[in-house]
């Protein structure tokens, strides 16, 4: 049996995560492009891969400004 958590970041799923059987970590599985790069990342909790996610759909805005 698996266990699985969607991962929220404002108002949108950003992924979910899954731990298999036997396992220890969670892998994380995109839903959307922004968060791409975290797709397939193992994280120890669903605590953490939220963290990612949230720090990734911010880091889109940082590099938006930037461009501006």
């Amino acid at each position: 049996m698996s266990d699985a958590y969607v991962i929220e970041v404002a108002n949108e799923t950003a992924g979910i995560v899954v731990r298999q059987e036997n396992e220890k970590t969670y892998r994380f599985h995109a839903s959307l492009p922004r968060y791409y790069p975290l797709d397939g990342k193992l994280f120890s909790a669903p605590r953490d891969a939220e963290r990612a996610a949230i720090a990734q759909f911010g880091s889109r805005f940082k590099q938006k400004a930037r461009a501006a």
